[in-house]
């Protein structure tokens, strides 16, 4: 086996900036073109393939150690030596290579509480309860409750934490790990400049049985092997380099077209995540992940070996979430680790590539409730989306990312113009 170091000239790929009408079609036709652009360097699909597996396989035996050891696998570090600039370097090689966190004290847990309070008090007061039509998507539908994500967007509570300091402080730390300039100089975002995109709330009450939901990675479909701009973010996995793929590096993933779908996130976000707004044990329903950023390699390489029939991508199509399956992917379910237990206040953080579910839970204790809020550096695709996002905000619409649901366009008290910081207004590019 020969390891290709320099990439070789070969035909461009075909690509479609738009999703194909015939996915079959466009599937059979990618397929062998990638597997000719990887086997140009010298190596075939399957050797290529076993390094990314041995690279896969050794990131799961280190976490299969931690647990062995009692070791926690999710790193933790608090609020205040993110803010103070005293994380280990032990601590920062953690985070990078586990590409998940846990913020201990992100928020105060009394302004956590009293945020929970407010939103109780913001959807009971404009009767949210006796209006609600259900789930707006098939995707968080499936979890079963009555219900448990509210389609909730402009609360005082929610912008207020999207718009603080203390969340610009972490959402800056996250978007230093990723190399976000070229060596060329092209700068791919901005990483201390957040485009705030607004997100849900979760609130599961004590008593409840949830369904959970499935395991999946989000940070696209189909346009991952099919448009030019992905076909150059991941060309390290596509050309038979696949040793120098980083899943750090931002290039070309801030840039270019996505194909839409009911569950699509048309911003860039270097980290997905929440913040607890109540106590939550790590076996009441909680967030799972495969704790190894770097498993886009495996996925997308996954569909090019010969076991997968020709017209499929282990499953992935456009209109929904990017599914991972014991069918195709049963290695990885060795180490779908649960977060520690949190309390309101702390944060959930997790690399946008990551391996993700919710567990399911009967009779949950407690409360289980969070605020999304994710790591959505300045960008092209952040700036496009953001113009979408002021209309939606001013509106008390439901942002276009999400079911066209608006609750909020009569509602009292929602959050308003004249209520942003600073923060608040550049991440809505208000100036």
């Amino acid at each position: 086996m020969t390891l290709a170091t320099e990439p070789h000239a070969t035909a461009p790929l075909p690509h479609w900036e738009e999703a194909p009408a015939d996915l079959s079609a466009a599937i059979r036709e990618i397929k062998p073109a990638l597997r000719a652009r990887i086997e140009a360097s010298g190596r075939t699909v399957e050797e290529v393939f076993a390094a990314v597996e041995q690279r896969i396989e050794a990131r799961i035996r280190e976490i299969e150690d931690d647990r062995e050891q009692g070791e926690e696998v999710w790193p933790v570090l608090d609020y205040d030596a993110i803010a103070g600039g005293t994380v280990t370097p032990s601590q920062m090689a953690k985070l990078k290579k586990r590409g998940c966190l846990v913020v201990r004290g992100h928020f105060p847990r009394e302004q956590a509480l009293a945020w929970d309070a407010d939103i109780v008090d913001y959807v009971e007061r404009n009767k949210f309860f006796e209006n609600y039509r259900g789930p707006g998507d098939d995707f968080f539908g499936s979890v079963g409750s009555k219900p448990e994500i509210y389609p909730i967007y402009w609360s005082h509570a929610q912008m207020q934490a999207r718009q603080s300091d203390r969340m610009a402080t972490v959402q800056s730390f996250l978007n230093s790990f990723w190399k976000h300039t070229s060596d060329d100089g092209t700068q791919w975002f901005d990483p201390d400049r957040d485009a705030m995109y607004p997100d849900r709330i979760r609130r599961r009450p004590p008593g409840a049985n949830s369904s959970g939901l499935g395991t999946h990675c989000d940070p696209g479909t189909l346009d991952l092997w099919m448009t030019q701009e992905y076909q150059k973010a991941f060309r390290h996995l596509f050309d038979g380099t696949a040793e120098q793929y980083d899943p750090w590096d931002a290039a070309h993933r801030t840039t270019g077209p996505q194909y839409p779908g009911s569950t699509m996130c048309s911003a860039f976000r270097t980290f997905q995540g929440w913040t607890a707004l109540s106590d939550m044990d790590a076996d009441q329903g909680v967030l799972h992940t495969v704790p190894i950023p770097e498993i886009m390699a495996y996925l997308l390489l996954r569909p090019l070996l010969p076991d997968v029939p020709e017209d499929s991508m282990c499953g992935v199509r456009t209109n929904q979430v990017f599914p991972v399956t014991k069918r195709w992917h049963p290695t990885l379910y060795r180490v779908l680790t649960p977060i520690p237990d949190v309390k309101a206040g702390d944060s959930v953080r997790w690399h946008c590539d990551m391996i993700h579910s919710v567990a399911p839970v009967e009779n949950q204790k407690g409360w289980g409730n969070v605020m999304y809020i994710p790591a959505a550096p300045w960008c092209a695709r952040n700036e496009r989306y953001a113009a979408q996002v002021r209309e939606a905000f001013v509106t008390g619409s439901s942002p276009s990312d999400f079911p066209a649901e608006h609750y909020e366009r009569t509602w009292t008290d929602r959050f308003t113009i004249d209520d942003l910081n600073e923060t608040g207004r550049r991440g809505l590019d208000l100036g």
